[in-house]
Order: C-alpha cells, then sequence, then structure tokens
C-alpha cells in the first residue's frame, strides 16, 4: 500500500466515524424535538457501522486493506444508509444527506462510471422509495400528480446535484492525492538516478585507479572524475569551468599543487602552508569543508583562478592518521557543492587515496627491487675485485714461481727445495683466502646458529690470512631478537667494514660490539687505524668505482636500520648500525 492509498483509506475510515456520530446527533436531536423513542434500528446500524469501521481501521494499520475489502465496506456504506434513511422516517428522514456518504467513497475509491452509476441509482431509489411511501397513483388527475411528485423530483435533482458536486470534489482530493503520489515517486526516481550515476561514477574512478601504480595518472583521474560528477548531478550547467587542485604535502610540511586543472603556470608554483583558513580547518576537522566567495580566503586568494568562483569546497585526502593532502575544488556558481555531491567527493578521495597507497607501496616496492639489485651488483664488483687482487694475483705468482723452480731444479736443487716449501705456503694462504670468500659468500652457520657464532667464524678465518686482534664484544640475547634477514644484513656489514679497516685503515686493533638499548639493537665496528675525511670521500664517489661506504648504509636500510659512520683523519673510525628490535618481533627469541 503506498502512502497516498494509506491516506485515502484513512479519510475514508475518518468520514465514516464522522457519519456515524452525525447520524447518532442529528436521531437524537430530532427524537428529543419529537418526543419520542429512539430507533432500535437505527441503533443496530450504528453498532454495527462502528464495529466495521473498527475492523477496517485493524486492516488499515497492518497494511492489509486489500480492495475486496474495500469493496466490501462501500457495499457496507450504501447497506447502511439505506437502513438510516428507512429507519428514521424514508422520504422524511432528516438523515437524506448520508446518501453523499456512499458516493464519496465511489468517487474516491473506484473510476467515475462506478460513480456516476451509485448517483443515478440513489436518485432512483430515493423517487421509489418516495412514490410507495406516499402511495401515488397514475389514476389521478395529471395536475394533481404533479403538484404531488414535485417536491420528490425536486429533492431527487438536488440529490443528484449534490451527488456529482460532492463527486468532482472527491475526485480532486484523489488526484491531489494521486498527483502527490507521483512528485514523491518521481522524487525518489530522480534520487535513485542520482545515487545510480555516483555508483557509476565511482566504479568508473576505480577502474581507472586500479588500472594505474602511476601516482601523477591517480591524481588526474581524480580531477576528471570530479568534473564528471559536476556535469551528471548538475546537468543545467554543464558549461560550468570547475577549478581543481590536488594539493599533497611536501617535504618541508607545505602544500603544493600535485595536478590541477583551470589554473595558470604561475599559480601551479604557489605553496600553502595551511595554516589559516578553510585549508587549515580542512585538515583539522578531518571532513569536507564548503566555503563561499574563496577568494576571500587568506590562503587560496593566492591563486588567481579562484578570484572568479564563488564557491569552493575542500575535501581532505586522509587515509587513517596519515594525511596526504587536499582536494579542493571551486565553481563560479553559488550552491554547487550541495550535500549529494559532497558526499561524491568523499567517495572520490577515498578511492584516490587508496590508489596514492597502493601507487606508493609500488613504487617503494620499485626501490627496494633496485636497492637490491644495487647490493647484489656491488657484491659481485667486490667478489671480482677481491679475488683480482687477492687469490688471482697469488695464482699467478705460484705460475711465476713454478717456472723459476723448474729452472732451479737443474741448476741449484737445494735452493729448489726451499723455493717449494714457499711455493706450499703461498698455496695454503690462497687456499685460506679462497674459503673466506666462499665463506662470507653464504655463511651456513648464520643460518643455522645465528649472527655471534657467525662472526666468531668469521673472526677466525681472517685471523689465518691477515692476524690483526679483533676484538668481539657482543650480547647474544641482543643479536638474537633480530629477524634472519637482519642478521644478515649485520653479518655482511661487519664483513664489508672489516674488510675496509685491514686495507686501508693500518689498523693494529678493532673492535666489534653488539648490545641492546632499548627497543634497538646496536653494532659497533670500530678501529685504532689512520681515520680519513668522511666528506672528502663521500663527494668523490661519483668518479670513484668503490662504493663501500654506500654499500654499508643501503644493507642497513633494507631492514629498516641505520649507518652512521663517524672518522676524523688520525684518529681511528667508528662505524654504528642501529636497527629497531621491532622489525623482527616476530623472531624473538
Amino acid at each position: 500500500m503506498t502512502e497516498s492509498e494509506f491516506k485515502i483509506e484513512s479519510l475514508f475510515i475518518n468520514l465514516r466515524w464522522f457519519y456515524l456520530i452525525a447520524v447518532t446527533g442529528i436521531i437524537g436531536i430530532d427524537t428529543i424535538a419529537k418526543n419520542a423513542e429512539f430507533p432500535r434500528v437505527v441503533i443496530l446500524l450504528l453498532i454495527l457501522g462502528g464495529i466495521a469501521n473498527m475492523m477496517a481501521l485493524i486492516a488499515l494499520l497492518q497494511k492489509s486493506l486489500s480492495y475486496p475489502i474495500r469493496t466490501y465496506m462501500l457495499l457496507q456504506d450504501i447497506g447502511l444508509t439505506l437502513g438510516f434513511i428507512a429507519g428514521s422516517g424514508g422520504t422524511e428522514s432528516p438523515l437524506l444527506f448520508v446518501a453523499l456518504v456512499p458516493i464519496t467513497t465511489a468517487a474516491m475509491s473506484f473510476q467515475w462510471i462506478s460513480c456516476a452509476i451509485m448517483i443515478v441509482c440513489t436518485v432512483l431509489i430515493y423517487w421509489l422509495i418516495a412514490w410507495q411511501q406516499a402511495g401515488l397513483s397514475f389514476n389521478v388527475p395529471i395536475g394533481l400528480l404533479l403538484l404531488q411528485i414535485i417536491p420528490y423530483l425536486t429533492n431527487g435533482i438536488i440529490l443528484l446535484l449534490a451527488g456529482f458536486a460532492v463527486s468532482r470534489t472527491s475526485n480532486r482530493i484523489k488526484q491531489s492525492l494521486l498527483d502527490e503520489r507521483e512528485e514523491k515517486e518521481q522524487e525518489a526516481e530522480v534520487a535513485l538516478n542520482s545515487a545510480h550515476q555516483r555508483v557509476r561514477l565511482i566504479f568508473e574512478l576505480a577502474s581507472t585507479l586500479s588500472a594505474t601504480l602511476n601516482y601523477e595518472r591517480v591524481l588526474e583521474a581524480a580531477l576528471d572524475v570530479s568534473n564528471a560528477g559536476l556535469k551528471e548531478f548538475f546537468g543545467d550547467k554543464q558549461d560550468i569551468t570547475q577549478v581543481g587542485l590536488v594539493l599533497l604535502f611536501g617535504m618541508d610540511e607545505t602544500l603544493y599543487v600535485a595536478k590541477s586543472r583551470g589554473i595558470s603556470h604561475r599559480d601551479e608554483r604557489v605553496r600553502l602552508p595551511a595554516q589559516h583558513g578553510v585549508l587549515a580547518e580542512a585538515i583539522e576537522k578531518t571532513l569536507p569543508v564548503v566555503l563561499n566567495k574563496p577568494a576571500s580566503d587568506p590562503e587560496l586568494q593566492s591563486i588567481m583562478a579562484f578570484q572568479m568562483c564563488k564557491q569552493a569546497i575542500v575535501v581532505p585526502l586522509r587515509a587513517g592518521f596519515e594525511s596526504y593532502g587536499l582536494l579542493v575544488l571551486a565553481s563560479p556558481e553559488p550552491h554547487t557543492y550541495e550535500s549529494d555531491f559532497q558526499d561524491l567527493l568523499v567517495a572520490i578521495s577515498n578511492q584516490a587515496v587508496m590508489a596514492l597507497q597502493n601507487a606508493n607501496l609500488y613504487q617503494n616496492l620499485m626501490e627496494e627491487k633496485d636497492r637490491l639489485v644495487t647490493v647484489e651488483e656491488d657484491a659481485r664488483k667486490k667478489l671480482a675485485r677481491d679475488l683480482h687482487d687477492g687469490p688471482t694475483q697469488t695464482i699467478a705468482a705460484i705460475a711465476m714461481r713454478l717456472n723459476y723452480i723448474r729452472m732451479l731444479v737443474e741448476r741449484d736443487p737445494k735452493q729448489s727445495i726451499e723455493e717449494l716449501h714457499q711455493l706450499e705456503n703461498l698455496a695454503r694462504t690462497t687456499t685460506k683466502e679462497i674459503r673466506q670468500m666462499l665463506f662470507t659468500l653464504r655463511p651456513l652457520i648464520l643460518e643455522t646458529q645465528g649472527l655471534v657464532p657467525a662472526l666468531e667464524q668469521l673472526l677466525q678465518k681472517l685471523s689465518e690470512t691477515q692476524p690483526i686482534p679483533i676484538h668481539l664484544e657482543a650480547d647474544r640475547e641482543a643479536a638474537d631478537l633480530l629477524s634472519k634477514e637482519a642478521q644478515g644484513s649485520i653479518f655482511y656489514i661487519v664483513e664489508e667494514a672489516l674488510t675496509n679497516a685491514r686495507k686501508h685503515a693500518g689498523a693494529e686493533n678493532l673492535w666489534i660490539r653488539i648490545y641492546q638499548r632499548g627497543m634497538k639493537v646496536l653494532i659497533e665496528i670500530e678501529d685504532d687505524g689512520k681515520g680519513f675525511d668522511i666528506a672528502k670521500v663521500e663527494a668523490s664517489y661519483d668518479t670513484r668505482g668503490s662504493l663501500g661506504m654506500r654499500n654499508l648504509h643501503e644493507r642497513a636500510v633494507l631492514v629498516k636500520g641505520k649507518t652512521v659512520i663517524q672518522s676524523t683523519p688520525g684518529q681511528g673510525t667508528k662505524i654504528t648500525v642501529t636497527i629497531p628490535v621491532d622489525v623482527a618481533e616476530a623472531q624473538l627469541a
């Protein structure tokens, strides 16, 4: 049952209560005036009518008032009307007006033809009752007959005219209710179409954003869909040229124009601190803020395109507690950014933020991959250098000394034996260097026993080739707080630092310390060598083939750590690597 039908049926039920009360009052007054007894037939009909109307009210409240029930109620109205008139004096009854009640019901519940038939039948029945009640006969003179029937004809005609008047009025009421229903249905259809438009635009935006991992394309799509939404929502204002900005936070915590529509190149270079006005309000409230006369805003007024705009909206680009920036749109027309359009812009912003997060994650992944490739490439270069500077040179020397020994065997056998002993020691040293390189390429003990045993074995192998004192002060529990990945990075950082110190520092002692400080694990590699000028070395990286210091930083970054190198010429070098414990909380011992 629609709302308009409910109103019509409610009107019927209320009309019947009025009808029953009016009948009771009029019959009561007439009875008192004539000093007569209240008609029992009328009392019975009033009781039946009240019961039937109460049942109709219950059915209406339960939304079960069907077409057969309404038809039954119309027939009941007719029966009650005839009963009231017959039981209260017939054609002389003071209740002749109640004949209009079923006419009204028929007019509002059924087609006009049914109402017309009802009116005609009511008048004919009235004339028939009047003819019988007055005892009229065609055997009397025509003149006398006319004098007798004129009052009844007049009453019938009045009843006929009143019936059609009531019918017309009822039809107008019915039509107004139907028009109201149609208007509400149209409003509902418009709202539904608007919702469909929003869903379609959001779906198109999501499809566009899911097809790209380029954050610039994401921002362009957000502005394009905002413009499309303006045209969809305001079809009569399709000529509006909307100004659009995507403002993102830069390194200096100010907003810069990342993408724009409808502004000049000069405006694109503007930096906004977002400390005052509508920008600061939107960031603080994390909700869309609508501003009339954006040219009066203390920060937006610096953008010339806003001087001609009459309304603007600022929508935060935010995910959780992280704020990326703001979406700012402005229109030369007032009352552009109403609530429905605001909802669409919020949905667009949410989709854009999700796409920005995905784009950032993808960009970080690509940077991480590039870092890994760089680290692996540097490791290969280092291995090639170590092989060239170590075992390759030694093996070449062995080959030359073998040729020399071959010549000595015939000339001086005793000296050739001494040379063979030296050659044997050189070969053993070369074998140890190669085994050390193989160990550093893949230290299995690191995977099975952890960082500290791997470092102990590394120091043992280093002592076999270059016996510089290396002092290890390691807290094994602190080392075990690190993940396998972090332990691997630390192992290679220590190995790289020790190699650099032994080759270039001229140190007499080396120290390795591992300990925990708060929620961080610190690794220190220190020597008492000659030190170096850090700024000078870093400045020459672009022209150098070796990137040892940069490798130390890169490997720490891979596990969210940080490397600090301290060195002064003549005072040794200290390398400190800090790794947060929460990097490997899942690996806690």
